[in-house]
Order: C-alpha cells, then sequence, then structure tokens
C-alpha cells in the first residue's frame, strides 16, 4: 500500500472523484509508476458492506447532499432536491451502475454534421471520432470482463427478459439480447460470475459486477503508488500568478480544510459536482471560475431521454429476479429521422424492487389505479428507455449562493428543460414500449416519468476550438495546461448509448497522454 503522500509534495497528480472516469485514471497512471492522490468526499464500502434493501443501500451509498433545481423537467416537480442518484463512495457510480456497456455509433461522434442544425439544440461535433476510440473500447471492454465481447459470452435470460425478447421479435425487431454487460458470465479477474441476485443497483455482494470500488482502487494501491483519502470533500482548486493550477484544498473526515499540492490536477466528480468546483475555485485571475474562459462550464447538461414502460401479465413474471438491466433492443438507436426526430434510443429491460416501484412508479399516486397496479408487481414486466438527448446552453449547472452545503459552499443547482426533439424521441419510445408488451398479452401497461437515476454529461465539453467547451480531445482544459476534466461532463454530445464503457476508455487514453507528458516534461 502507498504510504501517505505529504501534503506538500508537489509532484503528485492529485485525482478528484473515483468513479468510472477518476477511479481509472488514478489506477492505471499508479501502474505507470505515477504519484496519485484520490480524493473521495464518500466513504467506502465493499461487497461485504453492501446492503441487498433498496432504501437502507440508498441511505448508504447516494450522495444526499443538497442540491437545487430549476426549469420544466418532471424530476424539478418530484424529486426537488434530488436531480440525479449518485453515489458518494469510493468507486462511485460504478457501485450503483446496472453494467451496460456498449460503444458510441460511429456517427454519433459527429452530432452536428449528421443531425444539422436543430432550432434550440447547442449541437457540436467531437473532436475525436470511433476510429481514434476503437482500441481504447477494446481496452476498456477487457478491463470491464464486458460480455459478448472478447472470451466473455452473454448472461443468461431472465423471466423479464423472455417477455421483453419475445414482443420484441413479434414486433420485428432484429438486434435484441442480453446485453453487454460489465458482469463476469464467467469467472475472470479473481472475481465471480453473477450469481442472478438482483441488487445489482445496491452494489453487487459477489464483487462479479465491476465497480472501480474492488478492481482499479485496489490495483492501483497495490503499486504503492495511489493513496486514497475517504470523507475528503473538495473544496477549490488553486492556482498561481501564472494560472497554473497548484494543488486542492479539501474538508477531510474532521471537517478541517486540507490542501494538498499538485502536479497536475483531474477532476472527475460527475457533471454536477465537477463543473461545481471549477465555479467555486474563481479567483481575481478567474472571475468566472476556472477553465471558463468560454463561459461553457456548467452549459449543455445532458441526462439521456428517459422513461419507463411497466406492463401487467395474467401470469407471474417476478421480474426481479437476475439482473437489473437483463436484456436490450439497439433496432431504434439507429438515426432516423422519419420517426419525427434526431438520434435514437436503446430500450432496456430494468426492474425495481417494490419499495421503488411504490416511489417511482407514479410519484405522489394514491388511489385504486396506483394500488391495483402495486399488487400485480408479481406480474410486472418492465424497461427503460435511454436516449440522446439535445444539448442546451440553458440546461446547466449553476451556483445556488442561498443554499450551503455542510461545508459552507455554495450547491450546484440544476436547470433543465426538454427540449421539443426529446419529446418526440420519448413519446416514440413509449409508444414503441407499449406495443411490445401488448404483442405478449399485456393486460395493464404504464409509461412512467423519468426518475432521477440517469446518466449526468455535458457541463465541462470537449471541443477543437476553446470558444466552444471547456476541454480539448485529451480532455485538458483549454484555459490550464496542468487541469483536466475525467468524467462524463467532458461528453460533447450523449449519443444513445450508456455512457460509462465510453468515460473508462477516455479515461485510460488520458492516462496515457499524461504520463507522456509528464515524461516529457511538458506539463
Amino acid at each position: 500500500m502507498a504510504a501517505p503522500f505529504d501534503l506538500n509534495d508537489d509532484n503528485v497528480v492529485v485525482v478528484i472523484g473515483t468513479g468510472a472516469g477518476g477511479g481509472v485514471l488514478a489506477n492505471e497512471l499508479a501502474q505507470k509508476g505515477v504519484s496519485v492522490v484520490a480524493l473521495e468526499a464518500g466513504g467506502r464500502y465493499l461487497p461485504e458492506d453492501y446492503i441487498n434493501d433498496e432504501w437502507e443501500s440508498f441511505g448508504q451509498l447516494a450522495w444526499v447532499d443538497p442540491r437545487t433545481t430549476s426549469g420544466d423537467w418532471r424530476v424539478a416537480k418530484d424529486f426537488s432536491g434530488l436531480p440525479a442518484w449518485i453515489v458518494k463512495a469510493v468507486g462511485g457510480t460504478t457501485t450503483h451502475w446496472a453494467g451496460a456497456s456498449i460503444r458510441f455509433q460511429p456517427h454519433e461522434w459527429k452530432a452536428k454534421t449528421t443531425y444539422g442544425e436543430v432550432p434550440g439544440a447547442n449541437l457540436l461535433d467531437w473532436p475525436i471520432d470511433g476510429d481514434e476510440m476503437a482500441p481504447w473500447y477494446e481496452k476498456a471492454e477487457a478491463k470491464l470482463g464486458v460480455t459478448r465481447t472478447g472470451e466473455f459470452p452473454g448472461l443468461p435470460g431472465n423471466n423479464n427478459y423472455k417477455v421483453f425478447e419475445k414482443g420484441a421479435t413479434a414486433l420485428g425487431y432484429q438486434e435484441v439480447h442480453t446485453g453487454r454487460m460489465a458482469i463476469n458470465s464467467i469467472d475472470n479477474d479473481e472475481r465471480p460470475a453473477c450469481q442472478q441476485t438482483g441488487f445489482c443497483f445496491q452494489g453487487c455482494k459477489w464483487g462479479a459486477k465491476w465497480s472501480a470500488a474492488y478492481t482499479d482502487i485496489p490495483k492501483g494501491e497495490a503499486t504503492g503508488n495511489l493513496e486514497v483519502r475517504d470523507h475528503a470533500h473538495a473544496a477549490r482548486i488553486l492556482h498561481d500568478d501564472s494560472g497554473k493550477v497548484t494543488g486542492v484544498e479539501y474538508f477531510d473526515k474532521d471537517g478541517n480544510l486540507q490542501m494538498q499540492r499538485a502536479r497536475i490536477v483531474c477532476v472527475a466528480g460527475n457533471s454536477f459536482e465537477s463543473p461545481r468546483l471549477l465555479l467555486n475555485s474563481a479567483s481575481a485571475m478567474f472571475p468566472d471560475g476556472l477553465a471558463n474562459s468560454s463561459g461553457q462550464v456548467g452549459r449543455n447538461y445532458m441526462r439521456h431521454t428517459t422513461g419507463s414502460v411497466y406492463a401487467v401479465f395474467d401470469k407471474p413474471v417476478r421480474m426481479w429476479r437476475g439482473t437489473t438491466m437483463a436484456g436490450i433492443i439497439q433496432d431504434e438507436a439507429r438515426h432516423d429521422p422519419s420517426r419525427g426526430f434526431v438520434g435514437g434510443y436503446e430500450l432496456e429491460t430494468l426492474s425495481l424492487g417494490l419499495p421503488f416501484m411504490a416511489a417511482f412508479l407514479d410519484p405522489g399516486a394514491w388511489g385504486r389505479e396506483f394500488t391495483t397496479a402495486l399488487d400485480a408487481y408479481d406480474r410486472m414486466a418492465g424497461m427503460w428507455i435511454v436516449g440522446e438527448d439535445m444539448p442546451q446552453e440553458t440546461n446547466r449547472v449553476t451556483l445556488n449562493h442561498d443554499v450551503k452545503d455542510q461545508w459552507g459552499l455554495p450547491v450546484a443547482n440544476v436547470n433543465f428543460s426538454d427540449h421539443p426533439n426529446d419529446i418526440a424521441m420519448r413519446n416514440h419510445a413509449y409508444g414503441q414500449g407499449i406495443k411490445i408488451y401488448e404483442a405478449v398479452g399485456a393486460t395493464r401497461t404504464f409509461p412512467t416519468p423519468p426518475y432521477p437515476s440517469t446518466h449526468n454529461l455535458g457541463t465541462n465539453r470537449m471541443s477543437d476550438n476553446p470558444r466552444d467547451g471547456v476541454v480539448n480531445k485529451w480532455g485538458q482544459t483549454h484555459d490550464i495546461a496542468n487541469l483536466f476534466v475525467s468524467d462524463g461532463s467532458q461528453f460533447t454530445t450523449g449519443a444513445a448509448e450508456n455512457p460509462t464503457l465510453t468515460i473508462v476508455a477516455l479515461a485510460i487514453r488520458q492516462a496515457d497522454h499524461i504520463a507522456s507528458e509528464i515524461s516529457a516534461r511538458a506539463i
């Protein structure tokens, strides 16, 4: 294990956040001999600590520090203090994620070129493409042990999947299978194969699902080059008179303000906390926040077009048995404007336990319609919509100076309103989901509004031109050479696919770039 690094050691790379971006980056750098201090706001939990109970697990893992919301999105009404369900713990949201690991399609790297002008959307092409990312995707898939890639077979289909597959086939869908999942289908990486327990969102007690918490982080620590400080809440990134960042102020587990000096700082706190930290780090030299000469820090927040469809059948389905996300239909992920919208969407099976089902089916609902649905829980099947939503400058994270967290720092306000393209896509997906279930004899269907559990993207987007975004093709901020962004906030556009695989691939690639820049003494 790494001996603790000195607070005044200005040779270390400080990584803020230990999820899919930060956890992977920290390990990859440590493997290359780079000294890394990772600051994690949450605690440390391992598979033996995870709780197979939805509400109790949420209390253990979720980021419940105050946040505020605005905009016309349904989440602002139903879950105003919880714009997203992300994890505050070592390993970040890789503890909670379902495991879907899908590459972007080639056209999705170039949304502006592909879709043309979409009124009200702030589209931009990524400065990278699928060919450049292909070798990094291969490395990410091997690291995660993604099913249906390499030697890893697909997972078995549970009942929820069988209903979904039969309906999809009846509609003529072709690309239907149990998914490309970062869940072991065979013993791999000293972790067992999936036991189909069904509590994927609560942290995998078997360790079959990949999570940075018990894969990359311990491997990085074993090199002696990585020190993880948990319960370390980053408050501000500091810089010198030349504008180079010099370290990070953070509150330790006892509430004391510490300062870790740094050669390079990498921000990987997700699409809310990363821009919040850059904005909270404003100074006389950078009055609008760090890396914000473009005014784009916090803007272009995307969360994927989501929603769910549940259906009731005559016979038991027991959708809670087996993996939470047990299958996918990819036919609708194509770009086909004849459907009335640009971009596409995936349909993925989803099951929630009874407590969450009651909370999310129709928030605030009462009465017979609601109770009879819950009475039919054992005969229910469910799916989730994941579609490409449009970046909009006004969908953004700003500081709410009227609300402070426990450290006295202004919290993130998340403003989001649907773009007309998002609404058209969601309505199309609801219609297709209902048809899938009706094709196999559903007696009742429930399209449900989007949950706070979602994919948070954008807010520090990647751009060729410094005017258009926050970071370049390496995740390096345009304004400050030794400041990087290493999470999903660097996404230029969202694509239709679950983002974790792409975040991991970008982190592996960024680690190579940073290590070579360090050895060339360029940073």
